[in-house]
């Protein structure tokens, strides 16, 4: 036993049964168990009892031993001044200060399941995928427990959006752009390409973004790659660079991508391009993303995005390939950037502009095919069927933030499995 199971059992109301009697024998009648409190004070703000002829509103604490009022210090504490009940696990001695008040002691343990207990102790201990996986029932799924969690994401997301947009003086399509660059760096350097977005100021990509070359070099010599050119393309991205960090005093700091455990289609030189390449294509891209009705539309404005002429034979400087491939962007990965970047973005935008329109974002995760992974097939092996992007970024999502972390008393299928 915890005090935060105990806080959580008590919350949720997790007993036998309610007769409950204090540590004298007398009934006690809990009519509001009260509002739980995350902050510092009492567990339970504003409960209320029936004790002994008497109808008392107040705060309820809660300890896993009565001795614990004591050795909280609470008996000096001016914020529990207010507590109508104390509630414990086991009762180990009678609290002084609570005696003269007539402060009732109710012990908890006899009114909480043994196997309620055990159920939290499988769930602290097991090693499996996720901790409830030996008591798992897909069944148990709350309802509508896909779209909570995606509105919890988007939510999540939208508030670092939202300071980005403060420093951009509300330019979405500045801030469309750093998410881009950082849906482009996949895991491994998204927040590399988003700091090196970051540091060029995206008026200047707006200037320069007719000329591709120079959008290129920028990219590229903002990577750092440029210093020591091996080749006559790479010469004339240097070249460019250069005339663009002057004429624009590009901040001299430079951000190199790794390559470690990458793939060659997603080595940073090929994304870089890509991302060069979409913006040379697209203007205004974030009016034509809220402009698009449905998820082929976005497709459209990505799925023509290539690497520059140069990169049909390299993957990175110098090294020549025997065969000549155009570097595009696949379905997947343009789901990848849909997911990552524009789905987050066009939430916050709606949710600040046309919050009724907030819906057709959950929509737009349903018309995506969903992912496939290891998380996702583990998923799977328990019931879980996962029919579109929006179950699987849920359970994505939920597994990264609840069951790693084993906050399962904080978790609306945990409750359900420990009720039950």
């Amino acid at each position: 036993m915890t005090e935060k199971l105990l806080q959580y059992l008590w919350n949720y109301k997790i007993f036998n049964h309610f007769d409950f009697k204090d540590t004298d024998g007398f009934p006690i009648t809990v009519v509001d168990f009260g509002k739980w409190n995350t902050d510092s004070g009492p567990d339970f703000l504003m409960g209320k009892i029936e004790y002994r002829g008497i109808t008392l509103v107040g705060n309820i604490e809660l300890h896993l031993h009565s001795s614990d009022w004591e050795l909280h210090q609470h008996s000096n504490d001016i914020a529990y001044e207010n507590v109508i009940l104390h509630v414990v696990f086991s009762h180990d001695k009678n609290v002084e200060i609570l005696v003269n008040k007539n402060i009732p002691t109710l012990v908890l343990q006899p009114y909480i399941s043994e196997s309620v207990l055990q159920k939290y102790n499988a769930l602290e201990s097991v090693k499996d995928f996720i901790p409830c996986e030996k008591i798992f029932d897909a069944k148990k799924i709350p309802f509508q427990f896909c779209e909570e969690k995606i509105i919890q994401k988007l939510d999540e997301k939208s508030i670092a959006i939202e300071q980005q947009l403060l420093q951009q003086k509300n330019n979405y399509e500045a801030v469309l752009f750093h998410n881009l660059a950082y849906a482009f760096g996949l895991k491994i350097n998204a927040d590399i390409f988003q700091q090196l977005a970051m540091n060029i100021d995206f008026l200047i990509v707006q200037k320069i973004r007719q000329n591709p070359l120079q959008l290129e070099a920028v990219l590229l010599g903002m990577a750092g790659w440029l210093d020591n050119p091996t080749d006559e393309t790479m010469k004339l991205w240097a070249k460019e660079f250069g005339f663009i960090k002057t004429k624009y005093n590009l901040s001299p700091q430079v951000y190199p991508p790794k390559f470690l455990r990458l793939r060659p289609p997603n080595f940073p030189t090929i994304r870089l391009s890509q991302l060069a390449n979409l913006y040379h294509r697209e203007a205004h891209l974030f009016s034509k993303i809220i402009s698009a009705t449905n998820i082929e539309q976005l497709y459209n404005l990505l799925n023509t995005t290539r690497a520059s002429e140069y990169w049909d034979n390299h993957y990175n400087f110098g090294k020549e390939t025997e065969k000549k491939l155009v570097k595009g962007i696949t379905k997947e990965f343009m789901d990848i950037v849909i997911i990552n970047a524009i789905l987050p973005l066009l939430y916050t935008y709606y949710k600040n502009n046309h919050e009724s329109a907030i819906e057709e974002v959950l929509k737009l995760y349903t018309t995506m095919l969903p992912e496939a992974n290891s998380i996702i097939s583990e998923w799977k092996n328990l019931g879980i069927s996962c029919k579109n992007a929006l179950e699987t970024q849920a359970y994505l999502y939920h597994y990264k933030n609840y069951c790693l972390h084993k906050k399962c008393l904080e978790c609306n299928i945990g409750f359900q499995l420990l009720k039950s």
